[in-house]
């Protein structure tokens, strides 16, 4: 059944999963437009104004997603749920596809997914709901200040959920001793690196 849904669409490609929990995985990425929580250190701020990207039907984003032949498909921005995100992830999971979030949790959950990746960040406040949502937690570490902050958010969690400390990329120099100390410290977290970056895939 035709689904004339549309997103603002800022790029859409083949990669491997880099961070978290699903690293080195093969999946189709679809990035949306628009993001209202503006981290200082991003490294996609095109993605940022939502009126600056082309809309794309959602029969669309599936037949692409279908045609990669792979399993999973990876939706990131910008600030993807500040879409309804609802007919999207009907229709990829109506064409068998695995349905994976990455989220700051500054807008209402909406969709349905297999899996949801929670990185919240200082400059917007994560909503309660997605802490029940989650199935894993990564926070970005710019600073020492954010390994306090990353177990506030760990407290929220339900029990199990996977716990990610992640060296922000142009600050891993700086943080990474200090990150793994303390997962030795408190060994119900892992590391995340940007991988992707180290191999050169988007």
């Amino acid at each position: 059944m035709s689904t004339p849904f549309t997103y603002p669409v800022m790029e859409r490609f083949p990669t491997l999963q880099g961070e978290g929990a699903w690293t080195g995985h093969a999946s189709w990425f679809i990035r949306l437009g628009g993001c209202d929580v503006g981290c200082s250190w991003c490294d996609v701020k095109e993605s940022w104004p939502v009126d600056a990207h082309p809309r794309v039907d959602v029969d669309t984003l599936v037949q692409e997603a279908v045609d990669s032949g792979l399993p999973r498909v990876v939706v990131t921005g910008g600030e993807p749920a500040m879409h309804d995100l609802g007919p999207l992830t009907a229709a990829l999971q109506d064409a068998g596809l695995a349905t994976h979030l990455e989220t700051s949790g500054t807008h209402p959950v909406s969709g349905d997914w297999d899996w949801v990746t929670l990185s919240p960040k200082k400059f917007k406040p994560c909503l309660e709901e997605w802490y029940n949502a989650a199935d894993e937690l990564k926070v970005v570490v710019v600073n020492s200040h954010d390994l306090q902050w990353a177990e506030e958010h760990a407290e929220k969690l339900v029990p199990g959920t996977a716990q990610f400390l992640q060296p922000e990329w142009d600050r891993r120099d700086e943080v990474m001793e200090r990150v793994l100390q303390r997962i030795q410290e408190a060994p119900q977290w892992r590391l995340s690196l940007q991988t992707h970056k180290f191999i050169g895939l988007p």
